[in-house]
């Protein structure tokens, strides 16, 4: 019986290892050919005015002032910021009035409150589109910091390429021990389930779209609406580009760390309470999916360095080694994504108890969306029982 279980339990060290060896190589190609968005000075011909729309709430604590001026400072000749302040209950709104009243170019809007059927979000983006008047429209977030170039860059591409839309990655700042954990984590599962080289050929499905940058022409949101399609959508960057990929209207996402940068989250609360938000989100809400994603993040990712101990000490060096490989092969692999992200490698090491909190997140996102209990996020709760419906 225990020679059995030996067997096994090495047959599953063994498939183990060959599938990190297999992320390995398959993580290092991936961001191999993942070639970052380059700056341009020069002016795009015909380029046409843009509005840039930023929904803003709750946002007086980050870098509210320091992202709104980095969208006034564009080097781009025809622009306009139309920033939504989206019921704030803090001191945005007094900070946006004050930058407004020295910038003609930023037009300020109250926002109304959230109609029934509509997430917060896809709202504020709404009012703001129907105030807008470019021919392209930029929806962006209110803690992104934007390179000089940053437009000019990105519709000079966008034209280039003939693009009906682009979205564009940014660069990740990190402050603390779990943002600099946790973030490369949940980039490289995006990167799993969507990468960009095939989220940019479109005869594959993959799509995948960041609210932090998402430029559209105008006459292709006018087609859909504007933001409609996406109001009760926690994701409706995700949602959108699926959208736009599936009505065949020419799209791509870059990565543009030299372009824009933010620090999604300052903290493990706001790390938790924002992917908790967007997690099960992400999985169309589907609960087999997020069981066995669950399922594979431990066994596969969380478990086999504590077997590689367990094992050790009680004198099964072969199955120790065995899992130890496995780890070897985590950190590795990771160590990669840091180092292409502008991380900390040395945090590769701890990359079992990032997975262990992406796992712990992803079932409490299911959990409180299912249960009916509700998600919070800026004092609004959403998909509480009642509310709003999730997708299916």
């Amino acid at each position: 019986m225990i020679k059995s279980m030996e067997i096994i339990l090495f047959i599953f060290s063994f498939l183990t290892l060959i599938l990190w060896i297999f992320a390995l190589v398959w993580t290092s190609w991936t961001l191999f050919i993942q070639k970052p968005l380059e700056p341009t000075n020069s002016s795009p011909k015909s380029s046409g005015k843009i509005s840039i729309i930023v929904p803003a709430r709750n946002e007086a604590n980050r870098v509210l002032s320091k992202s709104i001026s980095s969208m006034l400072l564009q080097d781009y000749e025809d622009f306009e910021v139309v920033v939504i302040d989206d019921r704030s209950t803090d001191a945005t709104g007094e900070i946006l009035a004050e930058i407004a009243r020295d910038n003609p170019k930023l037009k300020l809007i109250k926002g109304r409150e959230t109609e029934v059927g509509w997430l917060g979000k896809p709202f504020a983006l709404q009012q703001g589109f129907q105030q807008a008047s470019g021919e392209w429209i930029l929806a962006t977030d209110a803690d992104i910091i934007f390179a000089k170039n940053a437009l000019k860059t990105a519709v000079a591409f966008a034209i280039e390429k003939e693009l009906d839309a682009l979205t564009l990655i940014p660069k990740i700042n990190h402050g603390s021990f779990w943002e600099t954990l946790f973030m490369p984590i949940f980039g490289w599962f995006c990167f799993l389930a969507m990468p960009p080289n095939r989220v940019n050929d479109p005869q594959r499905k993959e799509a995948m779209g960041v609210g932090n940058f998402f430029l559209f022409r105008r006459s292709v949101l006018e087609c859909l609406d504007g933001f409609t399609l996406v109001r009760n959508e926690v994701a409706e960057d995700l949602r959108m580009a699926e959208i736009l990929k599936k009505r065949g209207y020419r799209f791509r996402i870059e990565y543009a760390p030299n372009l824009i940068e933010t620090r999604m989250y300052s903290s493990l609360k706001e790390i938790w309470e924002g992917f908790t938000k967007n997690l099960f989100s992400g999985l169309r809400f589907s609960v087999h999916r997020a069981i066995l994603g669950s399922f594979a993040i431990f066994f596969l990712g969380v478990l086999p360095i504590f077997l590689a101990l367990i094992f050790w000490f009680m004198s099964y060096k072969t199955l120790a080694y065995m899992f130890f490989l496995v780890y070897v092969m985590q950190v590795l692999t990771f160590v990669v994504i840091h180092l292409r992200w502008k991380g900390n490698p040395l945090y590769a090491l701890f990359t079992p108890i990032g997975l262990l909190l992406f796992m712990m997140i992803l079932l409490n996102s299911t959990v409180k969306i299912v249960t009916g209990k509700g998600v919070t996020w800026k004092g609004r709760k959403i998909y509480e029982t009642g509310g709003v419906e999730p997708p299916r």
